[in-house]
């Protein structure tokens, strides 16, 4: 049933008495094709498209809120929550990053049809040193969580504070603060909650349902400091990289959220993760630090990072680098990933299975892949700024 006729539907069985005129979303056209005429409205401006009518403001108000934001009880429900989750909204993707004159964080997204970089309000705060925040996306809630950090100045002083932009609103509002102040901290999403640890090994975990932090178990043993960290199935993966002059392997841990605990990262998966990563479709994928910025996947079965056919990032895409993932897949089954750099240029990475004969076979079963880039320049102001995180929002 579509949104529309649900709407028409609640209204004749509420407002009868009421005389209240049914109208069509776009009054000619079929309702399905008003519906995805009305999905394509860029989501900054819903709050002004609502004053158009009554049918517009509640199908802006009301779509992106349907149940696929919940937890799905098994994972053929997650998989069909997430399409249908995503046929509600498109992907934006939103870059942080700081302004070298004022200093100050900033956060703009990029419009996938007009490929147009768009100002978000500002940051509240947005006073915590470069890098020692974490930046949380709820992709199907439309939310974006700023967490904590430490404080510029002498005394680095860290900080309780969380700020949640809502894509359906285009503002910021305070969220509830962690339970203990944390700075360069990991953090990810994990069964649509927000989970932090710190690098002394302590963890808690926000339920944007309920607006509150808990506490989750803590990690034991020696400390893990944050070089990168993903969230994906249901886990929260925390690497320290590797370091200089390279004399210890890294140390990794992994964050089980259904069994609240900590166990030891596969030997593979943290020698082998030598970038940042991302997920994009469910699986992890990292972009090479070094050389040529290649891009690898995390075959788990192998306990191994394999690399993805095609070249690397674009030269003309300048580090730092900071990546991002769609939650769902793209048609024809492919993952997108996106790599911003300096002065917001950004390197549009699709990636797909190879084509060709004997392919899974030759690999041992495991399907081999391959990514095509785009390059979307970033504007001639934005030339200075240096991002710190992306994220990808269904708006």
């Amino acid at each position: 049933m579509s949104f529309s006729s649900m709407s028409k539907q609640q209204v004749l069985d509420a407002g009868e008495g009421a005389g209240e005129e049914v109208m069509e979303l776009i009054p000619g056209l079929p309702e399905e094709v008003a519906e995805k005429c009305l999905l394509h409205l860029p989501f900054l401006y819903h709050r002004l498209f609502r004053t158009v009518s009554s049918t517009w403001n509640r199908f802006l108000t009301d779509a992106p809120a349907k149940p696929p934001h919940l937890a799905p009880a098994s994972a053929a429900a997650a998989s069909a929550a997430a399409a249908v989750s995503v046929s509600f909204s498109l992907p934006f993707l939103f870059a942080f990053a700081f302004d070298p004159t004022s200093r100050r964080l900033q956060c703009q997204a990029l419009d996938p049809f007009s490929r147009r970089w768009l100002l978000l309000p500002p940051v509240p705060g947005g006073a915590a040193a470069a890098g020692s925040f974490a930046v949380v996306g709820l992709p199907r809630r439309g939310e974006i969580y700023v967490i904590g950090g430490v404080e510029e100045g002498g005394d680095n002083k860290a900080v309780r504070s969380v700020a949640v932009y809502s894509a359906a609103r285009n503002g910021w509002e305070e969220a509830a603060p962690m339970r203990t102040p944390r700075g360069y901290m990991a953090a990810g999403e994990v069964g649509g909650r927000v989970v932090v640890a710190g690098e002394d090994g302590e963890a808690e975990v926000f339920d944007p349902e309920a607006g509150r932090w808990l506490p989750a178990a803590p990690r034991r043993g020696a400390a893990v400091a944050r070089y990168d960290a993903a969230a994906a199935g249901g886990r929260l993966y925390v690497t320290e990289g590797w370091a200089w002059p390279f004399e210890r392997a890294p140390r990794g841990a992994v964050y089980d959220a259904a069994a609240d605990s900590w166990r030891e990262m596969a030997r593979g998966m943290r020698e082998g993760w030598t970038g940042s990563c991302a997920v994009a479709g469910g699986r992890m994928y990292i972009v090479a630090e070094y050389g040529e910025w290649r891009l690898k996947r995390y075959d788990e079965a192998a306990d191994e990072w394999r690399m993805v056919e095609g070249g690397g990032v674009p030269p003309e895409v300048r580090r730092p680098h900071v990546v991002a993932g769609e939650v769902g897949e793209v048609a024809g089954g492919r993952r997108r990933i996106y790599v911003v750099g300096a002065g917001l240029d950004v390197a549009v990475g699709t990636v797909s299975a190879v084509a060709r004969a004997a392919t899974a076979a030759a690999a041992g079963g495991v399907e081999e892949e391959v990514v095509e880039w785009e390059v979307v320049k970033g504007p001639a102001e934005f030339a200075g700024l240096a991002p710190c995180n992306a994220q990808v929002l269904y708006a």
